[in-house]
């Protein structure tokens, strides 16, 4: 898996928030490498409130993450 992540760099911040929310689903893949209990367990976090959040706070950290690597997109890269 070593190759799906070469740079914290992209052109605009949507495209950052695209990236910290493949970054997030990367890491569940890596916790949990087996599909079938992700899948399984994906109907018990669906409809829980307070994972979804939990999720969204990971993803937001993701997000700033990518967002300093990017000088917060003040300098066009």
């Amino acid at each position: 898996m070593a190759d799906w992540l070469p740079t914290l760099i992209t052109p605009t911040p949507e495209e950052g928030f695209a990236l910290a929310i493949k970054m997030s689903r990367v890491a569940v893949k890596m916790t949990q490498p087996d599909a079938a209990v992700r899948d399984r367990l994906r109907g018990t976090y669906a409809e829980d409130a307070d994972a979804l959040i939990a999720s969204s706070q990971v993803a937001a950290h993701w997000f700033a993450t990518v967002a300093a690597a990017n000088d917060y997109w003040r300098s066009g890269s």
